[in-house]
């Protein structure tokens, strides 16, 4: 007799032998005990989770005619009747199945239903069950939609695909629609060791789980997988020959690359990738171990509790990497190894690509020691200091009238003091103090600060409802612009006299007023000032862009001659051969003569981006000051309530 497979050897002959799907099986159990049978379902899923098996048990459950001849519709057939041995031998005449692969025409599909006419030859209900569905024609689909919607009593629909989404939502809404999980590598695991124990032979569980992941949650894959390992070792399944039979990596070179990562290591990364690639491991595998590593450190580092598990022999030795390596290193590292397998054929190599996947970590690594350091462009906002609180009005029995500040139209840019002093927290301004003068008319409608929303809160009407309509507003133009009014041609009559309006003080802390960050501190040299006019003008025509105009804006000038200048930065990625040799020619077309640039690594204190930065910095310095000392923008604040919206302040 020949050697029948253990997927096929070991396929479930009933409900209780189904395995992973108890969802599915307590549905179609519990509908065959309360008769409650539908004419038509649909089973999707993935391959070699058991759809097809399904489709057998329903149809010998509703055929079975149990031991003694007697039987009818039952949720455990006998298997032993003639009904559930034809069906198990696949010679039921009333049990049909239709391979839509081979088959999607509408001529099959129309001989198919020939045959619904017909009441059943030798069971109980004729039973169509048709395998990957979704490869069947429109034509073939629009054929059997009035049969499948009713069907004779007699005949039930069992149809199976691994794409629902291709089947028309006409046939999905005529069918009960079951999904098929995936199965858990656990479960895979757990029934491998009971066919194994069947059969009478001896496996590691490190095999097991092997087979168990390289299954992907097919079960027919991993029965497929243990009958090749079981030829593979001569009938014993160890670790070192599953491993070797898959190709997958062993999992001590997994955590020593990971380790070699988390100490910055490059040559020991190295090291392991030509390991790796004597011993002709899968580079895909590779990743695809390391990956499932780091999700475990990940669930390690964020989830102590949830990511312990004794058992599993991939957790040991997780937990001092979790520990060692940062948070954020390790959600990058998992990033690049997933998407560093679709490079893996684009490549020349794949062990090339594994290699460029593993440095690109490496690359974008924060280097030790410049944590403090980092670029002026790219830093992030200083952590503002709290901001002054204002003065009681007890403190100042006799406030000073506010300053007349020149109008936001009339300033130039050389009416605005540089700023050399780092700010913490704005100055003091006269909004912090009370004011008795009276109630500024409405301000001009073209004069809108950031979001600034004025809503009067008073009990009373505002002031300029009493006024006399005659009011004309020049006068208030002008007191903000130095512009003298227009002569007016008549006398106005005399204004009613003003009420004392109650207003409302700024509240403690100025909340609304954003503080601003601290420039970042330049160390100025005579050298750094060469370097900034040499970059400004290679940036002025436009003769260095992208790359390496990075990397002489980030870089400083330590020492020059005639032909070499020595250039200092903070990281190695901008440290390209091709930029420098770009940057010597860019030099060499603007007159600077034929030098040579040398660049180290280390830190910069003088480079063109630190100074840029700082003069950005005291031009919104200065910007923000005008703002806030603007004796309108301070009436409005006060009485009105206005905001100034953090960060609408714009130097055009």
């Amino acid at each position: 007799m020949s050697y029948l497979v253990l997927a096929r050897k070991y396929r479930p002959r009933n409900f209780t032998e189904m395995v992973g799907q108890e969802h599915v099986v307590q549905a179609l159990t519990n509908a065959l005990v309360q008769q409650r049978l539908h004419h038509a379902y649909l089973f999707t899923g993935t391959r070699g989770v058991g759809k097809t098996t399904v489709s057998r048990i329903l149809a010998k459950s509703l055929n079975c005619q149990g031991v003694d001849g007697q039987g009818g519709i039952t949720a455990e057939p006998c298997g032993v009747c003639q009904a559930c041995r034809d069906i198990d031998a696949g010679r039921f005449v009333d049990y049909t199945e239709l391979d839509a692969a081979s088959n999607r025409g509408v001529d099959e599909v129309q001989s198919l239903l020939e045959q619904a006419v017909y009441k059943p030859v030798q069971g109980r209900f004729k039973v169509f069950m048709i395998d990957e569905v979704h490869m069947l024609t429109n034509t073939a689909f629009n054929a059997m939609l009035k049969t499948l919607e009713e069907p004779p009593e007699y005949l039930k629909f069992v149809l199976a695909t691994t794409d629902p989404q291709k089947v028309p939502v006409t046939v999905l809404s005529r069918c009960l629609q079951f999904n098929l999980r995936p199965m858990a590598p656990e479960t895979v695991f757990e029934h491998l060791t009971q066919v194994l124990a069947a059969e009478q032979l001896s496996a590691e569980p490190l095999a097991l789980r092997l087979l168990a992941r390289a299954a992907r949650g097919s079960m027919r894959d991993a029965l497929s997988l243990t009958d090749q390992a079981i030829a593979f070792g001569n009938g014993q399944l160890q670790e070192a020959g599953v491993r070797q039979m898959l190709g997958s990596v062993d999992r001590s070179h997994v955590l020593l690359m990971i380790r070699a990562l988390t100490e910055g290591d490059g040559a020991a990364v190295l090291n392991q990738v030509n390991a790796l690639r004597l011993q002709g491991v899968s580079a895909a595998a590779t990743l695809e171990d390391m990956a499932m590593l780091l999700q475990r450190m990940a669930v390690m580092q964020m989830v102590p509790s949830m990511a312990q598990d004794g058992d599993d022999p991939d957790t040991q030795g997780l937990a001092e990497l979790a520990a060692a390596m940062p948070a954020e290193e390790t959600q990058l590292l998992y990033s690049l190894c997933l998407h560093g397998r679709s490079e893996l054929g684009l490549a020349p190599d794949e062990y090339s690509a594994m290699t460029m996947v593993l440095l690109r970590l490496l690359a974008f690594k924060p280097q030790a020691g410049l944590a403090e350091k980092k670029s002026p462009l790219t830093s992030p906002r200083a952590t503002p200091e709290p901001t002054r609180a204002a003065a009681p009005v007890a403190a100042d029995p006799q406030p000073k009238p506010a300053p007349q500040a020149t109008p936001p139209s009339e300033v130039t840019p050389s009416m605005v003091a540089p700023v050399t002093t780092p700010i913490a927290a704005p100055m003091a301004s006269p909004i912090d103090a009370p004011i008795t003068q009276p109630v500024p008319s409405a301000p001009p409608a073209d004069l809108v600060i950031g979001h600034a929303q004025a809503e009067p809160t008073l009990s009373e009407p505002p002031p300029w409802e009493d006024w006399p309509d005659t009011t004309d507003y020049a006068d208030v133009q002008a007191a903000h612009s130095n512009v003298a009014p227009p002569p007016v041609p008549e006398v106005r009559p005399a204004a009613p006299a003003l009420r004392v309006l109650p207003v409302r003080e700024a509240p403690s802390g100025r909340a609304d007023v954003p503080t601003l960050a601290a420039p970042p501190a330049v160390q100025a040299t005579p050298e750094g000032d060469v370097w900034l006019e040499v970059v400004q003008g290679l940036m002025a025509q436009e003769a260095i862009t992208a790359l390496v105009r990075e990397l002489a804006l980030q870089s400083q000038l330590l020492a020059r001659d005639a032909d070499h200048w020595q250039l200092r930065v903070e990281r190695e990625t901008l440290n390209h051969p091709a930029s420098r040799e770009r940057l010597q020619a860019a030099l060499l077309a603007a007159g600077h003569g034929d030098v040579q640039l040398g660049i180290e690594i280390g830190p910069v204190t003088d480079s063109p981006a630190r100074r840029l930065a700082v003069k950005a910095a005291e031009k919104m310095v200065a910007a923000q000051e005008l703002i806030h000392n603007d004796p309108l923008v301070q009436a409005m604040v006060r009485d009105f309530g206005a905001k100034i919206v953090p960060g609408s302040i714009q130097i055009i």
